[in-house]
């Protein structure tokens, strides 16, 4: 099975879109919330687990795989599915957005980015050519192409270099990428900026691309701004392409991107909140460490399928979190991913049937 994207039902009143993503590894149904498994691991999930979720695509990093285990171990082992044990989809970052992270490590050029590594302290350069070479080896279904993410607030004018560096890079990626098994992405920047993100996503759609992501969001910016960003950068890109917002994987934000068009997700959320002992219901963030919780002997959410809340009561995984049991972070982080799985499978069927802007107006 080779790339393909296809747009089965629109809403009547928005961009919002129901569609399939085909892809080497399996279909993907859009609108669809994507976990992050940045080193090659879901946190505190089996594949087994993470299958029962509903997932069926997931994200690795290429900035921590290139640093632990190193690409090549991961290609000797057969290629990220083989290596963590993964058979559905999987999508691999450039590295941009962590290395931009790292700003008192690490300096920007033409040529690419040197950084000191934070593991080892060795200097590292990443160029656009060496993220798409650490991709290919890793292989994954969707690799993304090597950004500048410029930080907020910034200028116009340092967003504007962002930008057009991120351009040039995009050309050096498609020239070093080699394996027609893997889709390359482009990425949108731009900052909080509407003109330019509109340029940019035109620059990018004219170079025919399997994908197209949205990047430079949720780096400090309110939130208003980001329903900004996408709301003039969704509509501008290729209608039978994916569209892919990075980075964000709230309730509201990902309704609010939906109805603008965009069709994939992904945030670190429910993993890190459940390691903090937080769970999602419903869109709300509940802390069972808390002591109205300790004899409450009802599931986390009575209308969620996932196993840990057909298994287990909120008094249970309160007694786990406060006696600082593993399991109670594996079950959190399964009801976690599931929440916004099911949040966005219940988006799609609403968008088949046309009740996207009744069943959801009140996360507009």
């Amino acid at each position: 099975m080779g790339f393909y994207f296809e747009c089965l039902a629109q809403c009547s009143h928005t961009n919002a879109r129901a569609g399939l993503f085909a892809t080497p590894h399996g279909i993907v149904e859009t609108p669809r919330f994507m976990p992050v498994g940045t080193l090659a691991n879901v946190k505190t999930l089996t594949p087994a687990q993470l299958r029962e979720t509903g997932a069926q695509m997931v994200l690795s990093n290429t900035y921590h795989l290139h640093l632990q285990p190193g690409e090549e171990t991961v290609a000797q082992a057969g290629g990220l599915h083989r290596f963590m044990g993964w058979e559905g989809p999987i999508l691999t970052d450039s590295g941009g957005f962590q290395v931009f992270s790292l700003s008192d490590l690490r300096s920007i050029a033409d040529t690419g980015v040197t950084f000191r590594s934070p593991r080892d302290g060795q200097m590292i350069h990443l160029t656009p050519e060496k993220s798409i070479q650490i991709q290919n080896a890793l292989g994954a279904d969707v690799i993304m192409a090597f950004d500048e993410c410029p930080p907020y607030p910034a200028s116009r004018e340092a967003v504007i270099a962002a930008t057009e560096r991120t351009y040039r890079w995009l050309e050096r990626c498609i020239q070093a990428h080699q394996r027609s098994d893997q889709a390359l992405f482009g990425i949108v920047q731009g900052g909080v900026y509407a003109d330019l993100r509109r340029q940019a996503a035109k620059d990018l759609a004219a170079l025919d691309l399997p994908g197209y992501a949205i990047g430079g969001v949720s780096v400090g910016e309110p939130a208003n701004l980001i329903e900004g960003i996408v709301k003039a950068t969704a509509p501008v890109l290729p209608w039978n392409k994916p569209r892919y917002l990075m980075g964000v994987g709230t309730h509201r934000e990902m309704v609010q991107a939906i109805a603008a068009g965009v069709d994939l997700f992904d945030c670190v959320i429910p993993t890190r909140l459940a390691r903090h002992g937080n769970a999602l219901v419903k869109g709300d963030r509940w802390n069972l460490k808390n002591a109205r919780f300790r004899e409450d002997f009802t599931p986390l959410d009575s209308d969620c399928p996932c196993y840990t809340c057909r298994n287990f009561t909120r008094a249970y995984v309160s007694h786990l979190l406060r006696t600082y049991e593993l399991l109670g972070y594996t079950l959190l982080s399964i009801h976690n991913v599931t929440e916004l799985v099911q949040f966005t499978q219940r988006i799609r069927a609403a968008i088949l049937g046309d009740r996207f802007t009744t069943e959801f107006a009140h996360w507009f």
